[in-house]
């Protein structure tokens, strides 16, 4: 994040005189608590300020480039992951293709009766099955899918790190969500590459 010539001007001012308050923070600066108010909360929610009640603010010691590792370092699944597109298992191979145009996906998860999570479809899957002998509009894409044990999931309270990490050792396109009920793996989310790249444009920005 680039700070604005205020934010470093307070930056220098806490560094030299921290812990220090708000409002001998404005006094220097010849402005007024409510004026400085929106860059002291943003320095603080950033990490370049902590601040103490009765005490005043004080200076992490952080720099630009650590505080963007500790800020994605303590991103969870949940906070970023978008909703899945799921099919049944008896879903033909046909309605599968159809399904992931329509929804503009990579990937279908696919569950049986108990929504359970039984499968992984990708768009490599489908064209090995557009491409064999079969029947696309009667064979289910249950013969064609990633099955357990190969499929890599996530929970919600993973760190964020972790499934891009799995993204790039698997070299897959998304990680089914899961929460589990009783023994099943219920599906309630999905991270993929792009929701990833959304995270670091968004840090940057």
């Amino acid at each position: 994040m680039e700070l604005n010539s205020r934010q470093e001007k307070i930056l220098k001012i806490v560094k030299q005189h921290g812990p220090i308050t708000g409002s001998k923070i404005a006094e220097q600066l010849s402005l007024t608590r409510a004026t400085l108010r929106p860059d002291l909360a943003i320095l603080t929610m950033s990490g370049y300020l902590d601040a103490r009640p009765r005490v005043g603010y004080f200076y992490t010691g952080k720099e630009p480039a650590e505080v963007l590792t500790n800020k994605i370092r303590n991103i969870l699944v949940r906070d970023v992951q978008s909703l899945p597109i799921v099919i049944k298992e008896d879903t033909s191979i046909y309605e599968a293709i159809v399904k992931m145009f329509l929804e503009d996906v990579g990937t279908l998860y696919a569950i049986d009766e108990d929504k359970d999570l039984v499968g992984v479809i990708s768009r490599k899957d489908l064209l090995k099955g557009t491409m064999g002998k079969n029947d696309i509009e009667r064979a289910p894409v249950s013969i064609i899918m990633t099955r357990r044990p190969h499929i890599t999931t996530c929970y919600p309270n993973d760190l964020l790190i972790y499934a891009a990490n799995q993204l790039i050792e698997k070299q897959i396109d998304s990680i089914p969500v899961i929460d589990k009920d009783a023994d099943k793996d219920i599906v309630i989310g999905r991270i993929t590459k792009t929701n990833i790249t959304k995270v670091f444009v968004n840090l940057m920005e």
